[in-house]
């Protein structure tokens, strides 16, 4: 457990394994790397020197790992600029057994130059911006739903001005210098039209239609979402019950901050949108402690969303573990009526549910009568922390 300034991190490295560290700019990669392995061999792609002499001839990288001794390690970090030199660290995890960690905000890159070469030799872990635990006494829902949780913007003395800064340095270094779109602007007409479609299932004609851009065109660019680690797709359960069920995905960003600063906002959150975004944050937790290496990793195989076609009665998320289920609705709301717990009484005959949780922000847990659990947030957490989702 190390920490990024201020505050602890629970990502676990893998013991003695490559591996692949992925996540947004900013959000405490390097910072982390730098902490847990002070003694580690680094090589920093951002610097424009090294850059250009590896893109003239990456043989070069080769050549300074001749020099370092059998079994140490070697990061480099924002590996996606140069995908040619993951034929030399596949060669020197071989021949000398180096191990490398390997650092990037991108991973389209790597895939398009087939990083499938380091398969079983590298494995993934992905970082996510602060959760609660490791914010302790400092966490603030509200402060999180506002402005995200990304340590370059949590720990900013103006977290709107740096929010901002952020949108462009992305677009700017992220997507035009790695050359990731052909049509920029495109791109950032489509931005601001997909952050509204955060924890909405994905309609990527209506989508296509409002960006002015083609349906396949918009596909690419959820794709780069992806891969940037800006945002991700939640697929559609089929539990076949009796209902027709929707089969197509949700889409989720990330980060709140973020996703209010593409759309300009930076007021503090109204009714209207406090729903979606205390939604989308519960989405990122189930994400980031599900996560392998995570140091309260939750022991679940598959996560999911289910909701009937002709809407009403949606479950928020249903997580898996085997053949067992949790459903977990969200509700921003202090207090809850009998339909908020409208998705929990419509999957109950989903075989193998095991609970049914509604997470508000109210102060006090209930059970209602027919055994579905009302969590606060604060309850929420704890069971996020004891793995008993």
């Amino acid at each position: 457990m190390i920490v990024d300034s201020l505050y602890e991190r629970l990502l676990t490295p893998p013991t003695d394994k490559s591996f692949f560290l992925f996540g947004l700019r900013g959000v405490g990669k390097s910072t982390w790397v730098k902490q847990t392995f002070p003694d580690a061999l680094r090589f920093d792609l951002l610097d424009e020197g090294l850059f250009q002499s590896y893109l003239r001839d990456p043989r070069m990288f080769g050549r300074e790992l001749l020099r370092v001794s059998p079994r140490k390690t070697v990061i480099v970090d924002e590996v996606q600029r140069l995908p040619s030199l993951l034929n030399e660290v596949h060669r020197f995890i071989e021949e000398r057994q180096l191990r490398f960690i390997l650092l990037g905000s991108s991973a389209r890159k790597l895939k398009q130059a087939g990083t499938n070469l380091l398969a079983g030799r590298a494995l993934k872990r992905t970082m996510f911006p602060f959760l609660p635990e490791e914010l302790g006494s400092d966490f603030n829902l509200n402060e999180v739903l506002c402005f995200g949780s990304l340590p370059i913007i949590w720990q900013s003395s103006s977290k709107p001005d740096t929010l901002d800064a952020y949108v462009q340095l992305f677009l700017k270094e992220e997507i035009q210098a790695e050359a990731l779109v052909r049509n920029l602007p495109g791109f950032a007409r489509f931005l601001p039209v997909a952050s509204l479609f955060h924890g909405q299932v994905l309609n990527i004609s209506s989508l296509a239609r409002d960006a002015g851009v083609a349906r396949t065109t918009v596909t690419g660019y959820i794709d780069i979402l992806s891969d940037t680690n800006l945002a991700w797709l939640l697929p559609a359960f089929e539990g076949r019950l009796r209902v027709k069920e929707r089969k197509h995905p949700k889409l989720y960003w990330t980060d709140a901050g973020v996703v209010r600063a593409i759309r300009r906002e930076y007021h503090q959150i109204g009714e209207a949108e406090r729903g979606v975004l205390f939604e989308g944050w519960i989405a990122n937790l189930l994400r980031a402690y599900g996560e392998p290496g995570s140091a309260l990793g939750l022991p679940y195989d598959a996560i999911y969303y289910w909701s009937p076609a002709q809407g009403g009665g949606e479950v928020d998320f249903l997580i898996q573990r085997r053949q067992e289920f949790t459903a977990i609705e969200v509700k921003a709301k202090e207090i809850l009526s009998n339909r908020d717990f409208g998705g929990s009484r419509t999957i109950a005959e989903l075989k193998g549910i095991k609970r049914r949780i509604v997470v508000f922000m109210g102060a006090r847990p209930f059970l209602t009568e027919d055994g579905i659990e009302a969590l606060p947030v604060d309850n929420f957490l704890q069971e996020l922390r004891d793995k008993l989702l």
